[in-house]
């Protein structure tokens, strides 16, 4: 592969290497009050349009393809939702003890809060051979669904007609939820201010897309928009006014030593926690296939960046440290990218070979001759 070529399908890392260097030469233009206007462009119309994207492209029709599948999908939820935040916590009880800088171990605490993404879990399952439909709904009932009653209705369009309302129950809650547990009501903006904002802002954005697909759906199947990349880009400006208020700050102070040792942490706590997740997906009671195992490994242990800074964004708003809290997520991005492309092959071989063995222990022997 060329350069020119890895740098076409790198070029959103790419990307927030140079808007965090663009920040770095001029902060004042994407700071709360300059020409950007920050506090409406991203905190209103950026987010809005993130989440508006990601209703137009959610088929919901994937999640119900996958619902039955109930073991698997209570396992990556509590694993993702409970064992992890709760296992970074403890973690930092013994790291705060060290010159480590503080805020940084906080954004820490919010990688383990955060759901799993939509894209990269399940484009490595699918480049494994894993079980794609898991991946799916995982993917997208951690990030999306709402505790909205009566099944989602908005007027008369009832949005997830297949889906029993008592599922529909975390996605922007629980996360928020689990910030202001675990990290406390750090931001200068009050609790109900904090959910209300949520709800204009991801909420109503993601239900009218919904809404909005559902009479384009046809035009959407034949054009395939770049949702992803339109996302991307949106992150990226956030990422950038985020950062500019960070150097525009002087009483912000980030060593080295940290951010090297934070960079340690993460990858090792991603090889960990995909060991561990392989571990308990294998044991012989789990009934869990080999295609399953693929699927419980990513989606358990990769974290949302497109839905987590807009998320830090609110619930930490108008916080001089929110930039250094952010800093964990956008180094755990990369990193399960790269960990997970590196890993395809030896979990694909991994498969393939159990698939095969299971395959051979079901087959009936053949009847000894007398």
């Amino acid at each position: 592969m060329g350069l020119l070529e890895r740098l076409r399908k790198e070029w959103f890392i790419l990307g927030i290497v140079l808007v965090i260097a663009a920040a770095r030469l001029e902060p004042a233009v994407g700071v709360k009050g300059g020409p950007l206007k920050p506090e409406i462009t991203i905190t209103y119309i950026a987010v809005s349009a993130i989440f508006f994207n990601s209703g137009l492209s959610l088929k919901t029709e994937e999640l119900t393809s996958a619902l039955m599948h109930v073991k698997l999908h209570l396992f990556v939820q509590i694993f993702t939702l409970v064992f992890f935040p709760t296992a970074i916590w403890l973690f930092l009880q013994l790291l705060s003890i060290t010159p480590i800088n503080e805020w940084l171990l906080k954004g820490l605490q919010t990688v383990g809060c955060m759901p799993p993404p939509v894209s990269s879990a399940v484009i490595l399952t699918k480049a494994v051979g894993g079980n794609e439909a898991a991946a799916i709904f995982n993917s997208a009932f951690g990030s999306f669904l709402l505790d909205l009653k009566s099944q989602c209705k908005f007027g008369h369009h009832q949005l997830f007609p297949d889906l029993p309302s008592n599922i529909l129950k975390y996605g922007i809650v629980i996360t928020p939820l689990l910030l202001l547990l675990f990290l406390g009501s750090s931001s200068s903006v009050p609790f109900t201010s904090i959910f209300s904002q949520l709800f204009m802002t991801v909420v109503v954005p993601l239900i009218i897309g919904q809404i909005v697909r559902r009479y384009i759906k046809d035009w959407l199947e034949r054009k395939k928009p770049p949702f992803g990349t339109i996302s991307s880009c949106v992150l990226l400006m956030i990422i950038y006014t985020t950062f500019c208020d960070t150097f525009a700050n002087p009483n912000i102070d980030l060593d080295k030593f940290s951010l090297i040792i934070i960079v340690f942490i993460i990858f090792s706590v991603q090889m960990s926690f995909m060991f561990l997740t392989f571990l308990f997906s294998t044991r012989n009671n789990s009934s869990f296939t080999p295609a399953d195992t693929v699927a419980i490994i990513f989606c358990s242990t990769h974290k949302s960046l497109t839905l987590g800074i807009p998320m830090l964004k609110i619930v930490f708003a108008g916080y001089e440290h929110l930039s250094l809290i952010s800093v964990p997520l956008l180094i755990y991005h990369p990193a399960q990218i790269l960990l997970g492309s590196l890993l395809v092959p030896t979990i694909k071989s991994w498969m393939v070979s159990r698939q095969k063995a299971l395959k051979l222990t079901r087959q009936p022997k053949a009847p000894v001759k007398v």
